[in-house]
């Protein structure tokens, strides 16, 4: 099982850093305290590593995105595993958080206490309170809201837009 686990881990990690070309610009570390308290500055893009110790926040991150605050105001692809995720311009991986809030298009796994996307899902959101604006995919948790054509507006346990 623990094989498995790496294997897994390994495998978002990758999708993230080779699903886009790596740009000049892109850094591949990023380590924060809080920002500005980091080593590169907000407007900049991380392909690779971004550790948040308490606050974290760029433009683009593609790859592992760890810690307790993680904040993207671009596009996230990857892994991004931290206490509160916030992605304001799409997603495409796993995210899993306590609170997860994204918008723009996601495509892949939610998994949190609440979850919240404003725009379209494509996938599964698990959680104990999960919205999605639109969605193509299921959601399970105790209270699951699709806003527009799921197969309920509101519905218990699981709820799902296929």
């Amino acid at each position: 099982m623990k094989k498995l686990n790496v294997i897994f881990f390994l495998s978002i990690l990758f999708i993230g850093m080779f699903s886009t070309s790596i740009k000049a610009q892109d850094k591949p570390i990023q380590i924060a305290l809080f920002n500005p308290v980091q080593i590169f500055p907000e407007n900049t893009s991380i392909t690779g590593l971004r550790l948040n110790i308490l606050y974290g926040k760029n433009n683009n991150v593609n790859g592992l995105d760890w810690g307790f605050v993680n904040s993207t105001t671009g596009k996230q692809v990857g892994l991004q595993m931290g206490f509160i995720n916030l992605v304001d311009n799409g997603f495409l991986g796993l995210q899993s958080g306590f609170v997860n809030l994204t918008d723009g298009k996601f495509e892949g796994l939610q998994w949190g206490f609440v979850n919240y996307h404003k725009g379209k899902v494509s996938g599964l959101q698990l959680g104990f309170i999960n919205y999605a604006g639109s969605m193509y995919g299921l959601q399970i948790g105790l209270i699951n809201i699709i806003n527009q054509g799921g197969a309920f507006p509101f519905f218990p346990i699981i709820n799902w837009s296929f």
